[in-house]
């Protein structure tokens, strides 16, 4: 076997023997040869969308004054050392020298109300979903930089019955992309698709399918040299963490004397916690895989799925009336519901980050190369008027971004106000794409609050 120094893509794949599995290896193959090459692979990016707003309060640290957006003036940016996360976002402890909070940035163009639908993430008024005016942010990444597949966008709806929405993804003018709603039928587009021969005519026996890609890890590592196969070990741990888990529920799902859900398969399960859980579960497997470089989990997302009910946390009130609710200063109940619901969010999101951190590649980890953002459909109230929008965002883009920090921008109009144009301009630099136009303007605003990248983020 050709050694590290001498390897480069090409001769590296054409000398492994692969099975059945090979379309769902060479991407994972092509990665490490890219590493032995001294090339480096693309960012990926992971979108969290979660439905029925983030109210800016419930993502600013202990130990940084909260400004509401009226009262702010001026640029203004803190360290995140000596803070104490919120409640969402303490499940990110371990990442927080990864963590971005970014807060004012506006949304006009896209209208606002219970969601935004496809404006969240393209900038522009999607009707409901009627207007598809352009790409979403997630879809231009994924397919300057496509695996296997372009975009993978996963998520869960109020209707158990519903298969597939189109909700918030955009591929061009037109043309919403699918969110799969059933983490089987999920399953089945990433493996299922693109196995073949006897792996295809087999495929419903989930354990067969995960046993030929095992197999075929197995057969690679066996042609590769010391190093590459340690990386080949910890690809092959996703993979057998996929099989091992399938049957297991949701771990952060608390033990409440009131919520006894049945222990099934959590990728047919009903429960609104264990289709998340399993979603993050296939899209962390698929960026590990190579199988996409830009996947999106939609929680909750347009209408009516912000009514979404987390029985799964032994939350028996929906989403629409915990909106409601967030702003009773007398009854804190739905407030720390929101928190609880969000944290467990960020519970999967810090699950996913510690798979990627252990994943090796070129000098680091597949987490240096990982930008997750979070943020939801309906901007920073339940019927919102998008005139702030947080965003969460974890991951330098390695060295790209400034992490660690807490960034709050001007109110509405006021000079150093920007928009989510510009953060998505920001994204792009990061990734290579570098360009200043996105989405649709805020008639409103001056032209250059639109245009990105944020000084005060990208490097």
């Amino acid at each position: 076997m050709t050694n590290q120094s001498t390897l480069n893509r090409r001769h590296f794949i054409k000398n492994l023997t692969l099975g059945a599995s090979a379309p769902v290896l060479v991407p994972m193959l092509n990665r490490i040869a890219m590493g032995a090459d001294g090339d480096t692979p693309p960012l990926r990016f992971l979108f969290v969308l979660e439905g029925n707003s983030v109210p800016p309060r419930q993502v600013c640290p202990d130990g940084i004054p909260f400004v509401e957006r009226e009262e702010r003036t001026k640029f203004v940016e803190h360290s995140l050392h000596d803070t104490t996360l919120p409640t969402a976002l303490k499940p990110i402890e371990d990442f927080r020298d990864q963590l971005t909070i970014v807060q004012g940035l506006s949304g006009r163009m896209c209208s606002g109300g219970h969601s935004s639908d496809h404006g969240a993430l393209g900038a522009y008024h999607a009707n409901s979903g009627r207007s598809i005016l352009a790409p979403t942010i997630d879809a231009v990444l994924g397919q300057a930089y496509p695996g296997i597949f372009e975009n993978l966008v996963l998520g869960i709806s109020s209707d158990v019955r519903k298969a597939v929405d189109f909700n918030c993804s955009a591929a061009a003018r037109g043309r919403s992309l699918a969110t799969l709603l059933h983490p089987d039928i999920a399953y089945t587009r990433l493996f299922g698709s693109i196995a073949e021969g006897r792996a295809k005519s087999s495929f419903r026996a989930r354990a067969n399918v995960l046993d030929y890609i095992k197999d075929d890890i197995k057969r690679a590592r066996r042609e590769l040299g010391s190093v590459e196969k340690a990386k080949m070990d910890a690809y092959l741990s996703a993979y057998e963490g996929l099989d091992a888990t399938s049957k297991r529920l949701v771990e952060s799902r608390e033990t409440l004397e009131s919520v006894v859900p049945e222990r099934t398969d959590k990728f047919s399960s009903t429960v609104e916690t264990d289709r998340l859980d399993a979603h993050f579960e296939l899209a962390t497997a698929a960026l590990i895989g190579g199988m996409t470089n830009c996947a999106t989990i939609a929680s909750g997302v347009g209408f009516p799925n912000f009514n979404i009910t987390f029985t799964g946390l032994g939350i028996q009130t929906g989403k629409h009336p915990i909106g409601h609710g967030l702003y009773i200063e007398d009854d804190r109940t739905a407030w720390e519901q929101s928190q609880k619901i969000r944290a467990f969010h960020f519970q999967l999101i810090n699950r996913t980050m510690k798979k990627l951190a252990s994943m090796p590649e070129g000098d680091g980890t597949m987490l240096d190369r990982t930008v997750i953002v979070y943020l939801s459909d309906g901007a920073e109230t339940h019927h919102s008027r998008c005139f702030e929008w947080p965003f969460v965002v974890l991951g330098n883009a390695n060295g790209r971004l400034r992490a660690g920090r807490y960034l709050q921008y001007p109110d509405y109009g006021t000079d150093g106000h920007r928009t989510i144009n510009a953060l998505y301009h920001t994204f792009l630099h990061a990734a290579g794409l570098p360009r200043d136009e996105f989405g649709s303007l805020d008639p409103n605003l001056d032209e250059s609050m639109h245009r990105g990248p944020l000084e005060e983020f990208y490097v």
